[in-house]
């Protein structure tokens, strides 16, 4: 049997149990396993890990362990940018798109509202949503640890509240975006792409209050619908603000 020494940092601790958080701990195995392997062993999905330091030295996921190393695990941090020696980040998404499982359609709601394209069906499975994940390059979001565990996963996050406004809050400060925000550029029924249309084309549409007080409208052309800045568009802007306010406080 042979031993090595594991201590986990930032937001990684939040997968282990009360006597290993936030500190030095031995861990025993047989034959010489990947570090990636007892990785995840351990409860921390290998999406998560940004940095992994064997005896002080960068290593990758597949590293065999022999015993008596030390292992410094390391989350993503929002001050810290680790890309330049890290070996176990993949190369970055080409952008922020994520998909969604069966249990975060509000937050796929408000990740469209402030412009992030966001896969979500009530119904996928989870071969599904890695697939998804997996052939577009997207970012994986789920309360499941194991599902960010399987291996095609290069991207992904277990969202740690269970409140869809602390959701939002949650990923945009986890991947830094809160600069990176579109609002009311995608449909939060479809994710299409919502577009400017003429007046002219939603009148019978619409009621009779709004064709009177409005002129601008944007339509989804994959569902039809229709949106303007009426009190709904105003409640919505209220929230990102407060949503805004709330990450630079935290920060």
């Amino acid at each position: 049997m042979s031993c090595v020494i594991f201590r986990f940092y930032g937001d990684l601790n939040d997968f282990l149990p009360e006597d290993q958080k936030y500190k030095s701990f031995s861990h025993f195995f047989k034959g010489q396993p990947a570090v990636k392997d007892i990785v995840e062993s351990l409860g921390i999905p290998h999406p998560e890990v940004d940095l992994l330091l064997i005896n002080g030295k960068s290593s990758d996921f597949s590293h065999q362990l022999i015993g008596g190393e030390r292992v410094a695990v390391y989350p993503i941090f929002e001050s810290l940018d680790v890309s330049a020696i890290s070996q176990v980040r993949p190369a970055p998404p080409r952008d922020f798109r994520f998909t969604l499982d069966v249990h975060l359609g509000k937050l796929a709601a408000y990740l469209r509202m402030v412009g992030f394209d966001s896969h979500y069906s009530n119904n996928a499975s989870q071969d599904q949503l890695v697939n998804d994940a997996a052939t577009e390059s997207r970012i994986l979001l789920t309360f499941n640890r194991k599902l960010l565990m399987k291996k095609n996963v290069d991207y992904g996050y277990m969202v740690r509240s269970r409140d869809p406004n602390l959701q939002l809050a949650e990923v945009l400060t986890h991947f830094k975006l809160v600069d990176r925000l579109r609002p009311f550029e995608i449909c939060l029924v479809c994710n299409g792409i919502v577009r400017p249309v003429p007046k002219e084309e939603v009148l019978s549409s619409l009621p009779k209050n709004v064709l009177e007080s409005l002129a601008e409208f944007h339509q989804c052309p994959d569902c039809g619908r229709i949106y303007w800045k009426g009190t709904h568009y105003q409640h919505m802007n209220d929230f990102i603000q407060k949503i805004k306010k709330k990450i630079k406080i935290d920060v």
